[in-house]
């Protein structure tokens, strides 16, 4: 069985003394990585924050949660990413997805494509990257992108490069991860490219998830780590769940009209609701009965209780 790790993450903007500071405390607390969300709204840019982050730990990984592969040219990103690796000596996590958020690409005149199409690009985006990472000279040629005989400089610390994560709701860039990553993340599907569907947050479909990706990985999936991720609803550290869960069914009612039972919400691998020794069960069950030991909560604070009592098991 694999072991935990958690994964802490950084949206506000702060100035690089603090942001030094936070990483030493989830460096402290017990977090395996401090990441940084790729959006275009009020935070940091992930690569310079990594950066920061790296230069003032020692044993923390650094990543992006996740990279919107709509953002940056692959072969732009690799150097990027290789650079993150050597300045870090080797604990850079790479983490990329096809993109979500249409309020973002309608604010910057990007187009908003297709799944179909932003899953393409993205497993071409990471061909590319793969190819800059490798020793000597690639090229390629897709439908998204054309590469001719380029070297990516530097070439990262960890060879044949950093481990890759992939996340998606959908089943083709699920396929994708389960073929290409060495995590694959499992996020909700999304309703009109802006909020999760509640239906597909529930433990039934994660499992569904779950099974795509063993049937599209094969005889790779017992290598492959799996993630989550809260969604929906912020992290709630409380004895009174049922309270807080009937909370979440009324919510989720009126902003979308599907009905979610207490059961949905307490056994959701996308909702942190509980105490700290009912979220330490959670995620022993979760890792039980899915193979997720892959968690990324957000702030740090919030479940470091939970974080100090799991980590390295």
């Amino acid at each position: 069985m694999r072991r935990f790790r958690f994964l802490a993450a950084v949206q506000a903007v702060v100035d690089g003394r603090t942001l030094a500071q936070l990483a030493r405390r989830a460096e402290t607390i017990g977090y395996d990585s401090l990441v940084i969300p790729d959006h275009l709204i009020e935070q940091l840019s992930p690569v310079p924050a990594m950066a920061t982050i790296a230069a003032a730990t020692s044993t923390l990984r650094i990543g992006a949660f996740v990279l919107n592969n709509d953002l940056r040219h692959p072969a732009v990103l690799a150097q990027d990413l290789a650079s993150l690796d050597v300045l870090s000596d080797g604990r850079l996590d790479v983490a990329m997805g096809a993109g979500w958020n249409r309020p973002e690409y309608e604010a910057i005149g990007l187009p908003f494509d297709a799944v179909a199409t932003r899953a393409s690009r993205l497993a071409e985006a990471v061909t590319v990257l793969k190819g800059c990472f490798a020793d000597g000279p690639f090229s390629f040629s897709g439908q998204h992108y054309r590469i001719h005989e380029h070297e990516g400089q530097p070439k990262p610390v960890q060879r044949p490069h950093p481990p890759l994560l992939i996340g998606g709701g959908g089943r083709v860039t699920l396929g994708l991860a389960a073929r290409e990553a060495d995590t694959v993340g499992l996020a909700p599907r999304t309703l009109s490219g802006q909020r999760a569907d509640p239906r597909s947050i529930t433990l039934a479909a994660t499992a569904e998830k779950i099974e795509w990706v063993r049937q599209a990985a094969g005889e790779r999936f017992e290598a492959l780590e799996l993630n989550v991720y809260p969604s929906t609803w912020p992290v709630v550290v409380t004895r009174d769940a049922d309270g807080e869960a009937g909370r979440v069914i009324a919510d989720v009612q009126r902003r979308t009209g599907v009905e979610l039972s207490r059961d949905d919400v307490l056994d959701s691998p996308h909702l942190f609701i509980g105490s700290p020794d009912g979220l330490a069960r959670k995620f022993l069950d979760l890792r039980e009965r899915l193979g997720i030991s892959s968690f990324m909560v957000g702030d740090m604070d919030l479940l470091a209780p939970v974080v100090e009592r799991l980590r390295g098991t």
